[in-house]
């Protein structure tokens, strides 16, 4: 074999071997610009359901009295509400910001109420959507803020071990209301 027909074969191995490496590299390319899909942009009114979680529940002639509020949210008005203004002072997630349209944000009181939701009644993240407007994604988010947020501001008071008071305290009200314990 002459020389020139070993070139003439190398080079052509040289051809394709480009050839398959630019096909290679174009079909990798091309698969991952189709995988990348933007989200459709679906408008939830955030500032007309936060009115009407305002109006519903928080207003001075609020549409459901203070037992359906405690029935619902398993606690308190008040302590709902020192929840929600520590956690807006305190954890900046909680903050109502701007976005870049100069439209507002969720407010304080959507994003705790979506976190209490799912809390007192174990539901699924995109059930608070309905109501609150807010999306999946960002009731996981409400949650896991609102969860660290808690423990840092609420941890130390309430968040510990019982002491013997505690628990003999606990065991007294059980007594009183007709427990009869272990």
């Amino acid at each position: 074999m002459s020389s020139s027909s070993s070139d003439e074969v190398e080079a052509r191995l040289e051809e394709i071997f480009d050839e398959i490496v630019e096909d290679t590299y174009n079909d990798i390319v091309e698969s991952q610009t189709n995988k990348q899909r933007r989200r459709a942009y679906i408008e939830r009114n955030r500032e007309a359901r936060h009115d009407r979680l305002w109006n519903d529940y928080f207003s001075e002639d609020s549409t459901f009295p203070a037992h359906l509020f405690r029935r619902r949210f398993r606690m308190n008005k008040e302590l709902f509400l020192r929840i929600v203004h520590g956690l807006a002072e305190n954890v900046p997630f909680f903050r109502q910001r701007r976005d870049a349209t100069g439209r507002f944000g969720l407010s304080p009181l959507q994003k705790c109420t979506a976190a209490i939701r799912q809390l007192a009644y174990g539901s699924a993240a995109d059930t608070v959507d309905e109501y609150l407007r807010l999306g999946e994604s960002t009731a996981l988010s409400c949650l896991h803020h609102f969860t660290d947020g808690i423990i840092q501001l609420f941890g130390d008071g309430y968040l510990r071990r019982p002491t013997p008071e505690d628990l003999q305290r606990l065991l007294d009200i059980g007594e009183k209301r007709g427990f009869l314990g272990w």
